[in-house]
């Protein structure tokens, strides 16, 4: 929180995305690392020319391996992500600890079991593999031990049985966490919604999820983080990218809730490659191409995701939240390219370079 010494910054004559307009030119206060209030006097002064100021981007899909993924994020406006994987434990709480980059939340590791696909990865440790409902318990004690925020399970097929992945959904259920299922086909799809998963995460390369499906996504309050970039890439070797493109259509048309999550990526192993950082901009077009209004994948990358993961001190502009904001030129309601277009960044109160 802001103290008696913080700096006080204001921003003048911008232009700031409230969640549904861009407002007229005002000024807007950093009192240290968060927003201040309109009335603060200054101890510097920045004249935004009428730029727009957008919340700092959350990506709600990502995979680590080194700091590097973490400033090549901060780079692109990404002030939060969301990590689906990334261990060792040690590894991990280093890269939550960085300062000036990108923020991280994380489950650990991810929930597989003997013979899946995952469970083949290079250097997958045999604590992520559940081979019986009854190793549910530990698996998911483990990851809230060594730090995890929720908790992610793999629906392969072949992969955990059903008995398996309701273990482990009522495990964290138990415990207050969210749970966030990986499936990337209609059968693993329908797996996680029998689970009772609060997020589904990917989107079937191997059909169009039918109607009965989206409903209940809808009537049992389920989330979606499609992760178009990534199955554009993989179904160039497998599947067909129309079954994504129209299955997060008929989810956004019923009012499911769609978070931007592009997957990104630099280990070894994965099906395909996606580059931590500019990826999410990409993510947010092809959003808007499956029927997404601008101003919904803009709230798919701050204030959906800060709201549904529960941090309730970012993913709006308001006096008292996390300074965290992305200055741009161009209006991204007419045009959601123009969130590429950054000029300045500040994560926590602080302002970040932005060579890249």
């Amino acid at each position: 929180m802001a103290t008696d010494f913080a700096k006080i910054i204001a921003i003048t004559n911008v232009r700031v995305f409230d969640g549904k307009n861009i407002q007229d030119p005002n000024t807007l206060i950093i009192n240290g690392d968060v927003i201040g209030r309109p009335d603060t006097i200054p101890d510097e002064t920045i004249d935004a020319g009428g730029l727009t100021l957008l919340p700092g981007l959350i990506d709600a899909h990502v995979h680590l391996t080194s700091r590097e993924d973490l400033v090549q994020m901060a780079k692109y406006g990404i002030t939060t992500a969301f990590d689906m994987a990334t261990w060792p434990a040690e590894h991990l709480s280093y890269l939550r600890n960085q300062k000036g980059v990108t923020d991280i939340r994380s489950c650990g590791l991810a929930a597989t079991a003997p013979g899946s696909i995952h469970s083949r990865m290079p250097t997958i440790p045999q604590e992520a593999l559940v081979s019986t409902p009854d190793d549910a318990e530990e698996f998911v004690e483990t990851q809230l031990a060594e730090g995890a925020d929720y908790i992610k399970i793999i629906a392969d097929v072949p992969g955990p049985s059903q008995e398996c992945l309701d273990a482990l959904v009522i495990a964290a259920h138990c415990r207050n966490r969210i749970v966030i299922a990986h499936a990337v086909s209609l059968e693993a799809t329908r797996m996680a919604q029998a689970a009772n998963a609060d997020v589904i995460t990917h989107a079937p390369l191997d059909g169009v999820m039918d109607d009965a499906e989206v409903q209940k996504m809808v009537q049992e309050g389920r989330l979606s983080i499609p992760t178009l970039t990534m199955m554009k890439r993989v179904s160039v070797k497998r599947g067909k990218y129309a079954h994504c493109h129209d299955t997060v259509a008929a989810l956004h048309r019923a009012g499911v809730p769609i978070l931007a999550g592009a997957d990104s990526n630099s280990a070894p192993g994965v099906p395909a490659h996606v580059a931590h950082g500019v990826s999410l901009h990409e993510e947010l077009e092809l959003l808007v191409n499956c029927g997404l209004s601008n101003c919904d994948a803009l709230r798919a990358a701050t204030e959906l995701p800060a709201s549904y993961f529960r941090l309730h001190d970012r993913g709006v502009v308001q006096v008292g939240r996390r300074a965290d904001l992305v200055l741009v030129r161009g209006n991204p309601l007419e045009d959601i390219r123009a969130t590429r277009n950054i000029e300045r960044i500040w994560i926590a109160g602080k302002e970040l370079g932005i060579e890249r």
